[in-house]
């Protein structure tokens, strides 16, 4: 066990995260004793809040306008005398702190980024690369790294490594790597953080003094998240406030920490004396860096400059006790809380389901679909995809077959909801009493059911799923048409769909990678958007409201309803879908997907909600009620159900949260024990 797993369950720092922070002190031109304290105190602060690791601006001890100053003696001293006193004055504290100077060695003078723990000088960064066009003069004080003699150097009384080929790691903290550069090695074409990312680095700091211009903000901003996504990193960046000589130039001071293309924190630009946080997720980033294979190619064709990096470790120490996740975990990953984001998901994935059925369609020269309609959820996208495919390829939507099927337990609700929505949209409209042949297969088989006795098990349930199927593969023979699967990626995941003659199967499948959670918002955005019709929309909101089940086994009395909750047996969709999505998007072990969990669902007045959860449906779960759904998760998708995945139909993959096709994303034996992540969950998860 790490040191961070040691921590309690509830720290941030066992579970793979880090929290980092970009600092911007107040500075005077040329007063390093007043820059000194500034920072201490910035620092002081970091560490109180449990920040790991924290950078400050370029040249942040001496101010970076300090143009010739930077050649006097009397500077360069009290400069020096200023990093020698924070170095011993930040020994207590636990983090790790880059920050700026200027430091002549080997009778030049270089601009460099200190990095510093508790008392030690873990190594001195040069800036590789000066701006010497427009406003920028540094070549006239300042020399590159390249010219530097040494690889070795002596700050406040120390011995340290000295280079930009310097990779600062905490064996401790699993995936803690960072590199440090310096304002213009982040603009140039070709980055020292790229070649530090593709040798392991997975935090890239940045100490700036970018000037502010118009539009330069922005610019930064994109910079930055556009380094962390292409380096599939964090970068902090720090640069420059108030203080700094106004004499040609303003200074804002921004302070951005992005994570793999995303802002994470960003801070008040104009403002000194700022801390910027944000907690950084290591384990996000091993993952993503882990699948993408394109990643390592890259590093193996500079695998020569990448051997010549050097490597200083040293042991954080990590704030004891609880230290509670800033960061926003959203409750459904499928569907964003943002109405804007959620309404663009929606409608991109409604065109690639109606161009995944389209191109089928076209390439098969078939102008005929078949499909089973409940009057649920995912036959009704399913059906609607149907009809909007006819209006792309110039086809009746009387040409989409649709069939409602009432069985033992079929509801008068969903069959008269079946048949309004079948009405509202166009299309053809069925209806086939499968009990009579159900009956038939029951006696056949010799099943007491068929002579009335409630005995509704397994058999009782797959015999009137399997007879569906067959209806709808004989109905698309008989007509010459595809039968369209409706089946989700929820379902897929837990296994709750019958094997081969049964909803499992279709030809091909509109709903495959399209999980429970983002089907009904779906659903909801075509009646927001109105684009089916009123009544179209009066028939989706009943749909929307009711209970999901399968509708096989019936209750008692003669007027009960269906006796089965599909959520009472596998989970509540919601956070089954939380569950999937963590597992499948990034392979983590069941207690941090866990701990995310209760993140995301412990508090229901915590953090953002779709708008179209109405208040009287907004759940929370307890760290409990995680733990026994996702076990029953667990040992449903890795246990149980493969076998049903591995003869998925075609279906078009939706989004990067995945696809369970053995042809897609996931390829995974059918006979695999889940005794693993089992034993995960129970060694790991309290409750």
């Amino acid at each position: 066990m790490t040191s961070a797993q040691a921590h309690d369950f509830t720290s941030l720092y066992r579970h793979g995260f880090v929290r980092v922070a970009s600092a911007v002190p107040e500075v005077r031109v040329a007063d390093p004793e007043f820059n000194c304290d500034a920072t201490l105190a910035l620092a002081r602060r970091a560490a109180a809040d449990g920040v790991a690791l924290t950078v400050f601006p370029e040249l942040g001890f001496s101010a970076y306008t300090a143009d010739d100053l930077f050649h006097q003696n009397a500077l360069q001293g009290a400069v020096d005398d200023a990093v020698a006193r924070f170095v011993q004055e930040s020994a207590d504290l636990p983090g790790v702190f880059a920050i700026g100077a200027p430091q002549r060695f080997d009778g030049r003078l270089f601009n460099c980024g200190i990095v510093v723990h508790r008392g030690r000088v873990l190594g001195v960064v040069p800036k590789s690369y000066l701006p010497s066009y427009r406003e920028f003069y540094e070549k006239r004080q300042f020399v590159a790294g390249r010219d530097a003699v040494s690889e070795r150097v002596r700050v406040a009384g120390q011995d340290a490594p000295f280079g930009s080929d310097l990779l600062f790691a905490a064996p401790n903290v699993p995936g803690l790597v960072f590199h440090v550069e310096v304002c213009e090695d982040g603009w140039v074409p070709v980055t020292p953080s790229g070649f530090a990312a593709l040798a392991g680095a997975t935090v890239l700091l940045n100490l700036s003094a970018s000037n502010i211009v118009i539009g330069k903000a922005g610019y930064r901003r994109n910079l930055c998240t556009n380094h962390s996504a292409r380096y599939i990193a964090a970068y902090l960046y720090s640069a420059a406030g108030p203080g700094e000589s106004t004499t040609d130039l303003a200074w804002d001071g921004q302070a951005v920490i992005a994570e793999n293309g995303s802002l994470l924190a960003e801070g008040e630009r104009f403002e000194s004396d700022q801390l910027v946080t944000a907690d950084v997720d290591l384990e996000r980033l091993a993952a993503d860096r882990l699948r993408m294979t394109s990643f390592t190619d890259n590093a193996h064709d500079h695998r020569e400059r990448l051997k010549s990096f050097r490597r200083v470790d040293f042991e954080l120490e990590l704030p004891p006790g609880p230290v509670r996740l800033r960061r926003e975990i959203q409750r459904f990953p499928y569907v964003p809380a943002n109405t804007a984001d959620r309404n663009e998901r929606c409608r991109e994935v409604h065109h690639i389901q109606v161009q995944g059925l389209t191109q089928r369609l076209a390439a098969t020269g078939i102008e005929k679909v078949v499909i089973g309609v409940s009057g649920g959820l995912d036959s009704t996208q399913a059906l609607i995809i149907a009809a909007q495919s006819m209006d792309k390829l110039g086809l009746p939507r009387e040409n989409v077959l649709a069939y409602t099927m009432p069985g033992f337990a079929t509801s008068d609700h969903t069959l008269t909801n079946a048949h309004k929505l079948m009405k509202a949209l166009g299309t053809s409209a069925h209806e086939i009493d499968i009990r009579p042949s159900a009956k038939q297969m029951l006696a056949d088989i010799g099943h007491p059911a068929a002579d009335g006795s409630p005995v509704y098990d397994v058999t009782f349930e797959n015999v009137q799923a399997g007879e569906r199927t067959s209806h709808l593969f004989r109905l698309a023979n008989h007509h010459n048409a595809l039968v369209v699967g409706t089946g989700d990626l929820s379902e897929q995941a837990l296994g709750w769909a019958t094997y081969g003659v049964g909803d499992q199967m279709s030809h091909y499948n509109v709903n495959a990678s399209v999980p429970k959670t983002l089907i009904r918002y779906l659903i909801a955005w075509e009646v927001e958007t109105e684009r089916l019709g009123e009544g179209a929309d009066e028939v989706l909101r009943s749909i929307l409201a009711t209970e999901i089940s399968p509708e096989l086994v019936p209750g008692e009395g003669p007027d009960a309803g269906p006796a089965q909750s599909s959520e009472a047996k596998v989970g509540p969709y919601e956070l089954q879908d939380f569950h999937l999505y963590y597992l499948l998007r990034f392979g983590y072990r069941p207690s941090r997907i866990a701990y995310l969990a209760q993140h995301a669902w412990g508090d229901v007045h915590a953090g953002r909600w779709p708008d179209l959860v109405p208040e009287s449906e907004r759940n929370s779960y307890d760290l409990p009620t995680i733990k026994k759904w996702l076990r029953e998760f667990l040992w449903r998708f890795i246990q149980t159900s493969q076998f049903k995945r591995s003869a998925m139909p075609n279906a078009p993959k939706v989004g990067s949260g995945g696809s369970l096709s053995p042809r897609g994303d996931w390829r995974a034996p059918s006979d695999a024990s889940a005794r693993a992540w089992l034993d995960e969950l129970e060694a790991n998860v309290p409750g």
